[in-house]
């Protein structure tokens, strides 16, 4: 199968190309789509020397930043605007997401729709966070599956996997979760569709270059999105 890694950036200048070389020395047949919020500091910029000197990467620039699932969006567009790609990834470009966890994707999916890097489906997996963010990232999740019935452990979470089918029977126009709120409700739909959805484990690594893009109003709109897509899955609408 023929993968496209998705990889938003926002100011990673300190990363992007460490993480394009660790996924493109895989073996596998993997394209990457770097989209860039416009990043200031020279991210797309060096963005577009990788896609010059290698046609496997390649740069979706933006005008701002729109928050996640808004970026995620328009790689998925992007992607499915080219026949070539079976599956296509989500993945951090800050090394959070470890590229050698991308062989046990590629195993799960196999037999799955959906493959969902998880790290509390095998206790807390989670490296350098402070106790308050792994707490509220812990309930959070717990929270979700509960409000929305959605049966993963980390639904919040953003190292994934589609097969090319999910993402073509979602309008992606009506998705508008920006923020951690996005995971879950790409997710919902992809569930509700009859999908399957599998989840492996893995660590999660603080980053250790760059700095954290949470927020309390992503928070906030996770907190409170979860209850507008139990109603859209109550009356259908999903």
């Amino acid at each position: 199968m023929k993968g496209l890694v998705i990889i938003p950036t926002y100011n990673e200048i300190e990363n992007i190309e460490a993480i394009t070389r660790a996924v493109l020395d895989l073996p596998y047949d993997f394209h990457i789509l770097i989209v860039d919020d416009n990043s200031p500091d020279g991210t797309g910029e060096i963005a577009d020397r990788l896609a010059a000197a290698d046609n496997r990467i390649h740069v979706l620039h933006r005008e701002k930043k729109e928050g996640l699932g808004p970026a995620y969006i328009a790689g998925f567009q992007w992607g499915l605007a080219h026949d070539e790609y079976d599956i296509l990834f989500e993945m951090d470009a800050d090394f959070s997401h470890r590229p050698e966890y991308l062989h046990d994707f590629m195993k799960a999916i196999g037999d799955s729709d959906l493959v969902l890097g998880s790290r509390y489906i095998s206790g807390v997996n989670v490296v350098s966070w402070p106790l308050g963010r792994l707490l509220i990232s812990f309930f959070a999740n717990r929270y979700s599956q509960i409000v929305t019935g959605l049966p993963v452990r980390d639904a919040t979470g953003g190292f994934k996997c589609f097969r090319r089918k999910v993402l073509e029977s979602i309008d992606l126009s009506k998705v508008k979760s920006t923020g951690y709120a996005f995971q879950i409700e790409m997710s919902m739909r992809a569930a509700a569709r009859g999908f399957t959805i599998k989840e492996i484990p893995i660590i999660f690594y603080d980053r250790t270059k760059g700095t954290s893009k949470m927020s309390f109003h992503i928070a906030r709109e996770a907190a409170l999105m979860v209850w507008k897509l139990r109603l859209l899955k109550m009356f259908g609408k999903l």
